[in-house]
């Protein structure tokens, strides 16, 4: 892991990071910007009041500057920025860090070869040999794995509670403003159906991708921030420029001494200044570490401070506006229209970064087997992670406008929002901790100390949010046991579903020996048997060859698989190898995603697989041969004698330089042995030099076999391609306890029929597809 700094931030000029800060704004800083538009209101609403003396005013602006200055500058601008993942931020790229190191994940089919992706950095193997006891703790117990996997769950969950409840309270905010230009009697009845048919807006034009409208999000943020620094310093200058002594932390003493109880429940809206601090984390893939700390640092964190100092300014000399404390008051008559329209705009744009981030992250569950089986569309071809998945758009909005209706204040909505966003923060300040002692080798007191200070500061306004449960903020709770047994329940059972197919795949030999002598045909064309197994044949295949007695003269059993990385580079996706001799035309693919890659369509994945193909036939026969030294025979040796090794199919020269091939196991359960042939970027020159008779006819055959054998894969690939998946139902075992069959037989089973299916996650087109039932029993 490389502590110094994010990705790319060395070799970035000066110009382009300050370029990629001011496009960061747009992105990054939405949510958090429009905070001052509700902090005031939510925290003074019930449980203070603002009096003559000031103390509750600056104390709660006390509160909101440390507050500022130790979550999102200390903690996550110095700190938790650099716990990136090969440049990626947000909880699974933690989560993915720690399953590197430690041998805690829960994803089946795991292979050494894995671990040699150029993505896959685990430090110096020296760092790597001291295993502390938090390391060895974890990997020795299973139930250590679980609640790792839950806790990130729960931050997941919490996170798209949050693209809920953002969007209504920001636009809910910035509307309340035709308050004070209307009577109450027409207000009230204008702020909902406006806010309702803005959030209809946003959702509505999701599909066509924030690349369209993205390049005016950084000025309108950034028009919006000059605004309330504007604002906060007129404010200061006019009403109360000793407002800046309030800084003290002794005013937040004073604060808690007079108001006991209130104050503390009041937390739970003064946490609300930080939301959308863990954008700047979960964002780090799409800017550099430098710039969203400049940006950070030169000017959100300044421009929020002069608004916050500026609305205390204000108020400090306004002690008859107890009922209408918000942001709109302080704010000059002759201007109030503008700054109106400026932070509609300003809270659009948060909402929709929220919402994007909503998508990113629920495509990650899918991508790790945490979530069910969703659509996902690229509304971008040119800029990577853009992307739009309809069935959760449709009902992230009518949740929102629900919300909206059914709460229809400041109040409520803030407390929901602020559980979510705390509990978030807890998740994260967990997880890196944990990063601290396994993945920099630190002191395991350095990350107690981390995990103590930042976690009590955390957990005050958690235990405050908490307090609100009957006033909103029962809503996030729900939703995150929602989504947790959910997501927990489709994990589950996909890892059930995996050992089943483990247990009863069937041998290669049986697969050698399907000839025509027993009445079993092989049709022109190549069949494309999709699989999560990395060996041995799939029992739903030897269920389609006994039913229907034939199959495709080139076979090709793909495994598209996970790994704990954000992304795979294309040259090192493809792990090809022969399933048996090569007369038999049958081979493994197995084809490696990062939780942040883009799946291909299947017309370039057909082609791109097709052309993978011929680039191993090539090399296999070369290797064969002599040609192209390889240590070791070609086929591994703790599997069946027919499956033979998997090498790295890439674009660049095959160099002789090998790995040593190890079997790798998933909890006692061993996986297919591989090798990867070592791929370069430079140039490599291989002899192909013939220097007698024998090597003339050797040299002679081999290029006669495969010539053959690139011929048949032609011929196949004119023919057609036919897409083999399996339809699953899946049922328990007699005698399974009550929890496991409501989870498998009704909560499974349910997703599954209401989920996207295979084909279409696979992007199979229906003319194409053969579905094999399977009937799993676990």
């Amino acid at each position: 892991m490389d502590l110094s700094s994010g990705k790319g931030s060395k070799g970035d000029s000066w110009r382009t990071t300050l370029f990629l800060a001011y496009q960061s704004l747009g992105v990054v800083y939405g949510d958090l910007s429009i905070s001052p538009l509700y902090v005031y209101r939510s925290t003074f609403a019930e449980d203070i009041h603002h009096s003559e003396t000031n103390e509750e005013i600056f104390g709660v602006l006390s509160f909101v500057f440390w507050t500022l200055t130790l979550v999102p500058l200390f903690k996550y601008v110095f700190i938790v920025l650099r716990a990136d993942d090969n440049g990626e931020g947000g909880t699974f790229a933690l989560y993915s860090l720690i399953c590197r190191h430690t041998k805690v994940s829960l994803l089946p089919n795991r292979q050494l070869a894995d671990e040699e992706l150029s993505t896959y950095k685990l430090g110096p193997p020296t760092e790597r040999r001291n295993r502390s006891r938090v390391k060895m703790l974890l990997e020795n117990h299973k139930f250590l794995h679980i609640a790792l996997l839950l806790l990130v769950l729960l931050g997941t969950c919490m996170v798209i509670g949050d693209g809920l409840l953002t969007p209504a309270i920001s636009v809910f905010s910035a509307v309340s403003g035709l308050e004070l230009s209307m009577s109450k009697d027409h207000h009230q009845y204008a702020v909902l159906p406006i806010t309702c048919f803005i959030l209809l807006c946003l959702f509505a034009l999701q599909h066509y991708g924030t690349h369209r409208i993205g390049s005016c999000f950084a000025p309108i943020v950034f028009t919006w921030l000059l605004s309330i620094s504007a604002l906060g310093l007129y404010n200061i200058i006019k009403w109360n420029p000793q407002i800046y002594r309030a800084l003290s932390p002794v005013y937040m003493v004073t604060f808690l001494k007079k108001t006991r109880k209130g104050g503390w429940m009041s937390l739970g809206g003064i946490l609300l200044c930080i939301t959308g601090s863990e954008a700047m984390f979960a964002d780090l893939g799409h800017f550099s570490y430098a710039a969203i700390q400049i940006a950070f640092t030169f000017l959100v964190y300044p421009a929020l401070t002069l608004a916050y100092l500026g609305q205390a300014a204000y108020l400090s000399q306004h002690h008859d506006m107890i009922q209408s404390i918000g942001f709109y008051v302080s704010v000059p008559e002759s201007v109030r229209w503008p700054v109106l329209g400026v932070a509609i705009l300003a809270s659009v744009v948060g909402s929709q970064a929220i919402i994007s981030g909503t998508f990113s992250i629920i495509n990650q569950s899918q991508s790790l087997g945490c979530f069910p089986k969703v659509k996902v569309i690229h509304t971008s071809d040119k800029i990577h992670g853009q992307i739009y998945i309809p069935e959760i758009n449709w009902l992230l909005m009518i949740l929102c406008i629900a919300v909206t209706i059914g709460f229809r204040d400041v109040k409520h909505m803030g407390n929901a929002s602020g559980l979510a966003v705390m509990a978030v923060m807890m998740v994260t300040t967990c997880l890196t901790s944990l990063v601290i002692i396994l993945c920099w080798h630190k002191p395991p007191l350095l990350a107690l100390c981390f995990l103590l200070f930042f976690g009590s500061i955390e957990l005050l306004y958690f235990s405050a949010s908490v307090t609100k449960f009957k006033d909103g903020a029962w809503l996030p709770i729900l939703l995150a046991l929602v989504l947790v047994s959910v997501m927990f329940t489709w994990h589950y059972a996909t890892i059930k579903k995996y050992e089943f197919d483990l247990h009863n795949k069937v041998s290669l030999e049986w697969l050698l020996a399907l000839e025509p002598s027993l009445g079993i045909a092989r049709v022109p064309g190549i069949g494309i048997v999709f699989t999560d197994l990395t060996s041995g044949v799939p029992a739903n295949f030897s269920r389609f060859v006994t039913n229907l007695p034939a199959f495709h003269r080139v076979l090709v059993f793909v495994c598209i698989k996970s790994v704990p990385v954000p992304y795979v580079p294309p040259a090192e996706r493809y792990l090809v190898g022969r399933v048996g001799p090569a007369s038999h035309r049958s081979y493994r693919c197995i084809v490696r995603y990062g939780y942040r890659d883009v799946h291909q369509d299947v017309d370039s994945f057909e082609s791109k697989l097709i052309s993978k193909l011929a680039d191993f036939i090539r090399y296999d026969w070369h290797k064969s041969q002599g040609i192209i030294n390889a240590d070791g025979g070609s086929c591994s040796r703790g599997s069946s004698p027919g499956e033979c090794r998997l090498a790295v199919v890439g674009t660049v020269t095959f160099s002789d330089s090998n790995l040593e091939p190890a079997s790798v196991g998933s909890d006692g359960i061993s996986s297919v042995e591989s090798i990867n042939e070592e791929l370069v970027l430079s140039e490599r020159r291989v002899r192909f030099a013939i220097e007698d008779e024998e090597d003339e006819g050797r040299g002679i055959g081999m290029l006669s076999g495969m010539e053959q054998e690139l011929g048949d894969l032609h011929e196949a690939q004119q023919a057609g391609t036919a897409f083999i998946v399996g339809h699953s139902h899946v049922q328990t075992k007699r005698g399974s306890s009550f929890l496991k069959r409501a989870a498998i037989d009704f909560g499974y089973n349910f997703l599954h029929r209401n989920c996207r299916g295979n084909d279409v996650a696979l992007k199979v087109p229906p003319a194409s597809l053969l579905e094999v039932g399977m009937v799993y029993v676990v």
